[in-house]
């Protein structure tokens, strides 16, 4: 399977995915280069349901269309840490996605474990 089936089966509606590769596609060859990047990590780690996806992939395109028309230098969107600017990124978006449901699963599981102790403790 392919970038774009995975992130057709993912996003769900095909017009927003297009639509949104499309204004990338308009966007200069070096912020093209950052976007499709930073695209290709969210489609491993980013949100699950397709109406997520498409909003977090529409707002990407926002945000480096407007740095574009602006001038604003890639590194002073993403910073010196492209990992930490995507997962800020990705935070607005990860409502119902398995790595959240993960890090609540092993945050809940080490309080629950810390409650034990504690009772056993006591």
């Amino acid at each position: 399977m392919n970038i774009a089936d995975l992130a057709s089966k993912v996003i769900g509606d095909k017009r927003r995915w297009r639509a949104y590769k499309a204004r990338t596609r308009q966007l200069p060859a070096d912020y093209r280069a950052a976007v499709d990047a930073l695209e290709r990590y969210l489609m491993f780690f980013g949100a699950s349901d397709g109406d997520s996806a498409a909003s977090m992939f529409e707002d990407l395109a926002d945000l480096f269309e407007r740095a574009a028309a602006d001038g604003t230098p890639i590194r002073e969107i993403v910073g010196e840490d492209p990992v930490e600017f995507v997962e800020a990124f990705l935070q607005n978006y990860t409502k119902g996605g398995w790595v959240t449901r993960e890090r609540d699963r092993l945050t809940n599981a080490i309080k629950r474990a810390e409650q034990e102790s504690e009772e056993g403790n006591s």
